[in-house]
């Protein structure tokens, strides 16, 4: 270096910016960063030992980084090299990387490359580097005000230590001011230059932790005022405020800044917190955001985090757009505030959600074909029967009839969840009691409750899950079963409720709902029906839950007595909760025991005895007159069983048995006549094994060969199989009280 270039060097220094001129040189003079530099840290043994190894600066701007690898430049013997990223390409780097390997070999000197913005290299550029950082060529410092794990080469993030540096505090920029105006050298040490206390306040708030600008600011405050007659320049707070007139606020469109910021927006409106939805709002639109961004954000949120708690929120937020679109800004930020309180304050619901757990099953489902009588019967109803079996559900009470709209993979999968805020709290009853009447079909072990009389069968899992969802109308006449049994039971919102047979929720869970201010105790038969009781309630608070009662009837008062000692109950409901029992007669005295003295037992119980014949289903005339006899004899027999506890009792037993109790009774048998699809698994169920109890073939078998089982089953299959039948079936409705 000449003389000439060294005066140059030396003239550029001498009129560089004030943030420039008091770049500290050594650590002493640092100014900030102690959790990276303090004595004693990583970073400061490094470098006061010259072992630096490649590192990553990462932080907002006038933080410091480009500082402190100007810090590691003075301290180091190396060969430092200083490139900005912004300016520099793959050329620059080979040069650098060939001055680098010329110190190493002639001078065995090790070679430190500053690259300023690293992560404005591309890809390209980045990979160029990291042979030459692996090998120790050069010893990489990056500085990036962007997220390096995302924005800098993963390969060169692995290779290297990243420090964070934090926005300055207002102590340290305090202290920077000072040192500023009292370093004679390359501050303003040779001036007379005073600050008015408020007008440092000001510098340093608007500043905002960023010492570039504060020295920025604190430049042209004191260049462009002149001195007084005793050579005084005088800072106040006007010429603090005309001196930097906006608060340095961090936010690159395309950053970090920009990310977390909308993020935290988002989040402020899904937490309901309107003031902070406001303050991230306006950091936004004080940064320069495109408010179509924020928009579009906005209407995303209104049916993700919104949903059908308030469908009017979409409405409302795509209106506001619009109207933004027409009125631009600034009077355009009233209709990004009005979205944004609108959002703030709407009850929230995620239940949209429900629309990517049915996109992951369509992923993992293999076959997924439509349900015959969904399929479009204009074309192919004729041929293949496409469309038949199809329930309009305008024919129906309420425009509503359960029947099959999944794949038969997928029966009974619950995708929709809603919730209990705003609007969706309305519908929420509604969907959940005509589940509950869908699901009580399989999970009370009725299946399709009046066909369970002969269907003894081993059930397979398709077959659950299609009776959870109901191919037939079982779900709608659950429902009206349960609806019947709470008008007779007309329960007050303080009533004590005992729900008999409870495996379901049929019941339970429509009897919480109606006695808000009592208590709901479920008597459960099995271990597993009590775990999915118990687990199905704990989405409910504590003392919402009912009591679960782990019992037979027959154990049920020394249960209570052991549990809830002196309970009486206002009611005492069931659906079929007799039908298994033995001693009818027993149980219904002991139920009797548990009422209050104004309390009333509700029950609907279903008359096996009178329940549809599966031999009315087929075309008998295809089988010989012997065969067809014989078949009639061995299926009444079914019902003809004394020693059945099913079916050797109809109404009249019933209204004999409340009597004999000592209970006031009225007992009305209603015929039901609904729609049944007869799946393939309905009838192996009805042809198969089971250790437990026997099947229809078992009854079958005991006057017909198993080749005229055979013929028979085979009748079904070519008949019946995949058809809508109407079946009849009789439910006997309970009301008894004591006659006190």
């Amino acid at each position: 270096m000449d003389l000439f270039e060294q005066h140059h060097l030396q003239q550029a220094e001498n009129e560089a910016p004030l943030a420039a001129r008091m770049r500290p040189r050594n650590l002493n003079k640092f100014i900030g960063q102690d959790h990276i530099i303090a004595p004693g840290r990583l970073l400061q043994r490094a470098i006061t030992l010259d072992q630096l190894s490649s590192v990553i600066f990462y932080g907002p701007p006038g933080t410091g980084k480009t500082t402190l690898a100007r810090v590691i430049a003075n301290s180091t013997r190396a060969h430092f090299i200083a490139i900005n990223a912004v300016l520099s390409g793959v050329k620059e780097i080979r040069a650098s990387i060939d001055t680098a390997t010329e110190k190493r070999k002639k001078h065995n000197q090790r070679t430190i490359l500053f690259v300023d913005e690293v992560h404005r290299f591309n890809k390209s550029q980045q990979d160029a580097l990291l042979p030459w950082v692996e090998n120790g060529t050069v010893v990489l410092i990056g500085a990036t005000t962007e997220n390096p794990y995302f924005e800098v080469n993963k390969a060169l993030v692995s290779r290297s230590r990243i420090f964070q540096l934090k926005q300055l505090n207002n102590d340290d920029l305090y202290r920077i001011v000072e040192q500023t105006l009292n370093d004679r050298e390359r501050g303003y040490g040779n001036l007379n230059v005073k600050i008015e206390p408020n007008a440092l306040d000001h510098l340093v708030n608007v500043a905002n932790g960023d010492a570039r600008s504060l020295l920025n600011a604190l430049e042209l405050a004191v260049e462009t005022t002149p001195p007084d007659e005793a050579g005084i320049i005088y800072v106040t707070l006007a010429v603090a405020e005309e001196s930097i007139q906006q608060r340095a606020v961090l936010y690159d469109k395309e950053g970090d800044a920009h990310f977390d910021t909308i993020s935290a927006f988002i989040k402020s409106l899904r937490g309901s917190d309107p003031d902070a939805a406001l303050y991230w709002l306006a950091k936004m639109v004080y940064a320069g955001e495109d408010p179509r961004f924020i928009f579009r954000r906005m209407l995303i949120l209104t049916c993700e985090d919104v949903g059908l708690a308030d469908p009017n929120a979409v409405v409302v937020v795509n209106s506001c757009a619009e109207a933004f679109d027409r009125v631009g800004m600034p009077e355009g930020r009233y209709h990004l505030a009005q979205a944004t309180l609108y959002l703030a304050n709407a009850p929230k619901s995620n239940s949209v959600m429900g629309f990517f757990d049915a996109i992951a099953a369509v992923e993992r489902e293999k076959e997924s074909e439509v349900p015959t009588h969904l399929k479009d019967g204009n074309r192919d109803k004729k041929g293949f029967g496409h469309g038949a079996g199809y329930l309009y559900p305008h024919a129906y009470r309420d425009h509503w009839v359960a029947q099959q709209y999944l794949p038969a993979s997928l029966q009974g999968q619950v995708f929709y969840q809603p919730s209990q805020q705003g609007f969706e709290a309305k519908i929420n009853t509604q969907v959940a009691q005509r589940r509950e009447a869908q699901l009580a079909a399989v999970v009370a072990g009725d299946c399709v409750a009046p066909v369970e009389v002969l269907t003894y069968g081993v059930t397979d899992k398709a077959t659950d899950r299609w009776l959870q969802r109901t191919l037939s109308q079982v779900g709608q006449q659950l429902g009206e079963i349960r609806d019947r049994i709470f008008t007779l039971t007309a329960p007050q919102r303080h009533h004590l409720i005992l729900d008999l047979n409870a495996g379901s929720g049929l019941l339970t869970w429509e009897a919480l709902r109606q006695v808000p201010e009592g208590g709901v105790y479920a008597c459960i038969r099995t271990t597993a029906d009590e775990e999915a009781i118990v687990e199905q309630a704990t989405s409910l608070p504590e003392l919402m839950r009912p009591i679960v009662l782990q019992s037979a009837l027959t154990q049920l008062p020394e249960i209570l007595a052991a549990q809830a000692a002196d309970v009486k109950f206002d009611r005492i409901i069931g659906r079929n909760a007799l039908l298994h029992e033995s001693d009818k007669l027993t149980v219904i005295k002991l139920l009797a025991s548990l009422l209050q003295d104004s309390g009333e037992i509700v029950l609907a119980e279903t008359v096996a005895k009178h329940t549809q014949r599966l031999y009315c289903l087929l075309d008998i005339s295809k089988l010989d007159a012997d065969l067809c006899d014989r078949l009639i004899t061995a299926e009444e027999a079914i019902y003809n069983n004394t020693s059945d506890p099913m079916v050797n009792w109809d109404a009249d037993d019933l209204r004999i048995w409340f009597e004999s109790a000592g209970l006031v009774v009225e007992v009305k048998e209603e015929r039901l006549n609904s729609q049944l699809h007869i799946s393939s698994g309905l009838i192996e169920r009805w042809f198969g094994t089971n250790s437990d109890r026997p099947t229809y073939a078992t009854y079958l078998g005991r006057l017909l060969s198993p080749q005229e089982v055979d013929t028979v089953k085979g009748l079904f299959n070519r008949y019946l199989l995949n058809q809508t039948v109407s079946w009849s079936s009789a439910i006997a409705f309970i009301q008894a009280k004591s006659n006190q």
